[in-house]
Order: C-alpha cells, then structure tokens, then sequence
C-alpha cells in the first residue's frame, strides 16, 4: 500500500522475483479495508509508508497471521525500515528458483454486487505476460516512447499502463507522486515539461483537461491518447482532438483480464463505442445462459474460454468458489459488463449487469456502501445505487430510511457522508444522500436496485 513512488515498483518486482505474492492496494483504505484484505489472503507482510503506516498499526491488532511491518521513510518502532533494508542487503539475488508462467503472480481486490471485495488471482502469464497485448495493441507503444498512465498503485490500472506490457516493448514509463484531488492544469504542464508521447488516463480526467484552455500548452510530443474505465463521451473525445489534434483511443478490460476491447490506430474510430476485440481474445455478447444474442440485441460481454483459455484472463476467484461458478457458464467468461455489437462488429457499452457503480473508474460495490451506512444511528435501511453524473460518469447516491426520531435535514446528510467516509475508503461515500419512507423490494424482501437506478436515469434526462 504505497503511493505514486519509486519505492512500489522495487517492491513490487522484488516480490514477483521471489513468488511471493504481492496484493496492490489504495492509499485509500481505511483501517477496517486493511484488516478485511489481510485476513481475506492470509498476508504475512504490509508494506507501506510513514503516512499511511498508523492505518495499518490500527488493522494489525486483528490480523493474526501479520508478522511483519516494512515501511519507507523515517524509523518507526515495532518496523523495518525499506531504506536500511535495502542499505544492508546484497546487491545479488541468491537461493531463488525462477518462477514458471503458471505460477501465481498478484491478487487484485475488486469490488463485487454481494459480498465484500472478492480476490482476483492472476498468473505469471495472464498478467505480466498478458499486458504485452495491452501495450503493443492499444497504448502503440515503441521503445521510444514515453508512456504516462494516470492511476493509483493500487488499481489493476497499474498493471495495465504502469509495469508489464509498457517495459516489455522497451518504453518508459513514467510515475508521478500526485497526491489529492486531480488537478487538469497540473496534468497538462507535465505532458508539456517532460514530453509525454503516450498518454492513458480515465474519461473523468479528460472531461476535465477539456474545460482548460488546451491551446496555451505544447502538447507537440504527444502522439497517442488512450482513454478506460468507464463510457468515454464521444462529445469529451472531440472537445480533446479539436484542443490537441488527438484521437482518444477507448478501451475495456476489467481487473480480471487484460484489455479485451479497443480502438486502435489501424483502423476508423466510431466516438462513444468500445472499439473491437483484442487480438488473442474471442468476445461474444451472449444472455445469462451463454447463448450468443443477435447482432444489435443487448447481451453480456464475454470472452470465450474453450477449447482454449486466452492469455490475459485470471486464473480464479481466489477462495471463491461461487463466484467462480457465476462467472463461468458453458464456454464463456461473463464480464457482468452489458453491451451490443453493430453489424460492422464495434462494440458499444450500455451499463452494468450487476449493481457495481463505476464513479470516475473506481467500482464500488454497493454493499461495502450500504454496510458503513447503517452503522449511523439515523440510518435504519438504505439501499445505493449509481446516479448519472456529466463529470464522473455516475456518482454514489444513496436512499435512506430514517431511524424513529430522526428527520431530514441537510446537517444529518452531511453527517452521514462523513460516516461514510470515515468508515470505508474515502471516494465510496455519497455524493448524493436521498431521504425516503420505503424502498422498493422484490416478494422475498430483496431490494429492486434496479427500478431505484432506472428513476435516477429518468431523472437525468427531465434535467
């Protein structure tokens, strides 16, 4: 769990040399995130700095089987420090059998409709193997480039833009320790000073740079623009080509895969659609039973796993055997992702299966949300559902049902942002808090998301 920092890829690649398994994660975490992850995988070691070690002290006194504490920075008791560590050691590596391609490589945590975060497990092959695909393909990358892919160490984003594919094809990657809210003119100066030529970043980032005055910086070394994790406006896409010169580039992949779907530069981009697949990859749009749906018709993205599993897949929900089992049907891997297919064979993204929302590229389930939620003393039910947003693509709105005694009022909404925030990763919160005297449920008591999700959407659009 480090920044933006040097110090993530030592540690991250020592680990890959050892076979030991490395689970990214956000800065972003709350004690009780940490706590969930470590006793999930059964971690032995947290590896941190000092501005985020106090999160971890306060998770490890329920974490049994955490035996050691690395962090970087200055000394702290009852821690190895990363800096005299690497000070002291041996400048060769000894006693270390070279890891095969099958062998397990990283678990990614991903946010799931039911349940807490589910673990994403990934081999040697499907990851760092795999995103050979994702930086050859998609990001075009030569070994005169300099590639910059905005995420956070802790997302498969990471591991898309910021390890395998980009060093493998001999690029540079560069790594900014970019802290807080994004800044578009920050962003913008440092394609310019360092001549960025490859440039990946979320829609939200772009819709963003768009609103600055584009023209007043010299974006000459700046060749090719990628843009994933969540639909990209065909309308931010030509804002940014008439500010620049440049094509966007959309793509999909999921924490899960490598990119399975994009626009590349061999051939014509149609604004707001996905693109095509991947080569290596086999995707269909299918129904819940793995029957492939009509051309035009709405089905699941999926991608085809018999008779031969692709290179660039996960190996398993780690631990997860039902998860597996709904994930798997007949040939297919179902992304949970729904979309459709034109007659020329471009895939456009309609929305999500399942209720996970995707504000500003983070998946939130609504589970984790809806949990922190009824911990406040005013919060006697609730249900979260994604809420249409022009900048983040879709925000966290939560509808409440009050506890006995309590009433609406916008001190008791702030009230329970904060809870929320306090209690589970900082960008889960509500941004949009909507009191309510009942939800709306199914004959067994489960709540209907969905019809909650389709008012938000008819609400949007009278706006």
């Amino acid at each position: 769990m480090l920044p933006r920092i040097p110090e993530w890829y030592v540690a991250m690649v020592a680990l890959f040399k050892l076979g030991a398994l490395p689970m990214p994660a956000t800065t972003l975490l709350t004690p009780g995130d940490i706590e969930y992850r470590i006793n999930r995988a059964e971690a032995v070691i947290a590896i941190t700095d000092g501005e985020n070690a106090a999160k971890v002290e306060q998770a490890a006194g329920g974490c049994a089987g955490l035996k050691y504490l690395l962090a970087t920075g200055e000394d702290r008791r009852g821690w190895l420090s990363y800096e005299r560590m690497v000070a002291d050691g041996s400048s060769a590596l000894e006693g270390v059998e070279p890891t095969h391609s099958d062998d397990p490589l990283l678990i990614y945590f991903t946010s799931g409709t039911v349940g807490y975060p589910k673990m994403v497990l990934h081999t040697q092959a499907s990851c760092a193997i795999g995103h050979v695909l994702t930086a050859k393909y998609w990001h075009d990358l030569k070994p005169t480039d300099l590639h910059w892919t905005l995420s956070d160490t802790g997302w498969a984003k990471a591991a898309y833009g910021k390890l395998f594919g980009q060093w493998t094809l001999g690029a540079t990657v560069m790594q900014h320790d970019a802290r807080g809210r994004f800044d578009a003119p920050m962003t913008l100066r440092m394609l310019e000073r360092y001549g960025v030529t490859s440039f990946c970043a979320p829609p939200t980032a772009f819709r963003m740079m768009v609103l600055e005055d584009l023209k007043q910086y010299d974006l000459s070394g700046l060749r090719h623009c990628t843009g994933a994790g969540e639909p990209l406006n065909p309308e931010v896409m030509k804002q940014w080509e008439d500010g620049t010169g440049l094509t966007i580039y959309d793509g999909y992949g999921q924490t899960e895969t490598v990119l399975l779907v994009g626009n590349y530069r061999c051939m014509p981009v149609r604004p707001g659609s996905m693109g095509k697949p991947i080569p290596g990859f086999t995707i269909g749009i299918v129904d819940d039973e793995g029957n492939e749906v009509p051309v035009g018709e709405e089905g699941q993205i999926a991608v085809k796993v018999k008779p031969e599993r692709p290179l660039g897949l996960f190996q398993e929900y780690w631990r997860d055997d039902e998860g597996m089992e709904r994930s798997f049907v007949g040939d297919w891997y179902l992304t949970g992702d729904k979309a459709y297919k034109d007659e020329d064979g471009y895939h456009w993204f309609v929305g999500r299966a399942d209720d996970v929302i995707i504000s500003a590229g983070y998946r939130i389930g609504p589970f984790e949300v809806e949990s922190a939620l009824i911990e406040h003393p005013a919060v006697a039910e609730s249900a979260v559902v994604a809420s249409p947003d022009a900048v983040r693509g879709e925000i966290v709105k939560a509808f409440v049902i009050l506890a006995p005694d309590y009433v609406p009022s916008d001190e008791l909404v702030l009230s329970i942002q904060d809870h929320v925030r306090s209690t589970t990763a900082p960008y889960k919160y509500p941004r949009s808090v909507e009191f309510v005297t009942d939800l709306p449920k199914t004959v067994s008591g489960k709540i209907r998301r969905v019809e909650l999700r389709e008012m938000e959407l008819e609400r949007s659009r009278a706006s």
